[in-house]
């Protein structure tokens, strides 16, 4: 549940807006809702990035991940634990890394949001890296159904 979707449901009453020191409450259901879509987000990220990287290299390592996303070695190896005992990723005994056929779809579906998101907004006039930024959070949030609904439309706008 998104921070836009927790205020909808507080202002149509369906969640009763606490105050407590000037800020909202979150229910304990609404926090864990929250961490899930941010853990969501992590491993979604993480198959795209392991996607490109097999794009561009014949074997993919988790300290190839740890250098493309300048993150620690030690968080991308729990991370790819937590990949692997979900059955999105394989792991070679010489730390080679594959997705699954469940791991490289949501990898593909995450890329082709991220590259339609980042050329729209830059044929929109909005700067490259800004751009890029945005389709990285936007990918992550959109339903599938708002994002087939834009590709439609931008598609069918360009073959007119």
């Amino acid at each position: 549940m998104t921070m836009c979707e927790i205020d909808r449901r507080r202002q149509s009453g369906i969640v009763p807006a606490a105050q407590e020191a000037g800020g909202l409450t979150l229910s304990f259901k609404e926090m864990k809702e929250m961490i899930n879509l941010k853990i969501q987000e992590s491993a979604e990220m993480y198959l795209e990035t392991i996607l490109v990287l097999s794009q561009r290299n014949p074997s993919v390592r988790s300290i190839d991940i740890a250098s493309e996303l300048d993150y620690t070695k030690p968080s991308v190896s729990v991370a790819m634990k937590n990949l692997r005992e979900n059955g999105y990723i394989n792991m070679d005994a010489d730390g080679y890394i594959t997705l699954t056929v469940k791991g490289k779809e949501i990898a593909e579906t995450m890329y082709e949001r991220h590259t339609f998101l980042s050329d729209w907004l830059i044929r929109l006039g909005v700067d490259q890296t800004t751009a890029v930024e945005d389709a990285c959070r936007m990918e992550h949030v959109i339903s599938a159904d708002s994002f087939d609904a834009i590709k439609r439309h931008i598609t069918g706008i360009e073959n007119s």
